[in-house]
């Protein structure tokens, strides 16, 4: 668990448990998330977001703002998992 601040608010940042990865990319996380910046507050509580990161793949966050203002990596997809939809078939993007 990270926390950080962007403009006064004061975020968590979270992993859930099916969540494998090392510190390093937590940290590449984290500074995606600063990039960010106040782009956060777009979400409100319950949405989601995806970013897509050439090192990681597409990390996918929850937003929860109550009672405290939490992003959970609730997924992470390599880049060999991605599928475009062309009908009427499902191709890999990579």
């Amino acid at each position: 668990m990270y926390r950080f601040s962007i403009e006064g608010d004061e975020w968590i940042l979270r992993f859930s448990p099916q969540v494998y990865i090392d510190s390093d990319e937590k940290q590449t996380i984290l500074f995606a998330l600063l990039h960010m910046g106040l782009d956060l507050d777009n979400y409100s509580h319950g949405n989601a977001f995806i970013i897509f990161t050439k090192k990681i793949g597409a990390i996918v966050f929850n937003v929860e703002r109550i009672p405290s203002l939490i992003l959970t990596v609730s997924n992470i997809i390599p880049e060999g998992n991605w599928y475009s939809q062309d009908l009427p078939s499902i191709k890999p993007l990579s």
